[in-house]
């Protein structure tokens, strides 16, 4: 069984355990495996918490191209990133649970690299597929695409956020409308030369 299988159902552990009760133990039931495999390849539940880590940084350039591959709308693609990135957090306890994770990322310096990393990374894909936009005249061409990614990841983060606290309709609901009025302002209309 290859690492990612691991890092995969490691998610899945995390969202319903949060990362003070995930062991390894429980990912490795959750793969079929003894926990002493998980050891041979990890060492620890921090070293697999740190190979998690660098996966969701690696994970994020995967996700983007399947969205490329899968819609020819580069606007609908960056709308298709988002709801697989965010997927595995999609339900109040895994996204409390990830959000706690997180938290535990921002105070030791090793964790945080990497949720850095990650963070720059979805920023790289929200702007490479904003800039697609942008050129297939989705977006207004004078469009900043960086000021434009930042925003997005602001909108989409904090619509998350807010739906963490008051459970109202779905998470990929609520992204997908903070999503839809970041762009709004940047979309071109029908007959709209620029």
């Amino acid at each position: 069984m290859d690492d990612a299988t691991i890092l995969r159902a490691a998610v899945d552990v995390m969202g319903r355990t949060g990362p003070a009760k995930l062991t390894l133990a429980a990912v490795a039931r959750e793969v079929g495996l003894v926990p002493g495999t998980l050891v041979q390849r990890f060492g620890s539940k921090r070293g697999l918490l740190l190979a998690l880590s660098e996966y969701g940084v690696r994970d994020v350039a995967e996700l983007r191209e399947r969205a490329v591959r899968e819609h020819a709308s580069p606007l609908d693609a960056l709308d298709a990133l988002i709801a697989a990135a965010w997927s595995p957090m999609a339900g109040p306890e895994a996204y409390a649970n990830h959000l706690a994770a997180l938290c535990t990322d921002l105070t030791d310096p090793e964790f945080r690299r990497h949720a850095l990393a990650a963070q720059r990374a979805h920023h790289e894909a929200c702007h490479t597929l904003l800039t697609r936009a942008a050129a297939a005249g989705e977006l207004r061409p004078d469009t900043d695409a960086t000021a434009l990614a930042a925003a997005v990841q602001a909108a989409v983060t904090g619509a998350g956020l807010l739906w963490a606290v008051d459970h109202e309709g779905t998470l990929a609901g609520r992204q997908r409308v903070a999503l839809s009025a970041a762009l709004e302002p940047h979309r071109t209309q029908r007959g709209d030369p620029s």
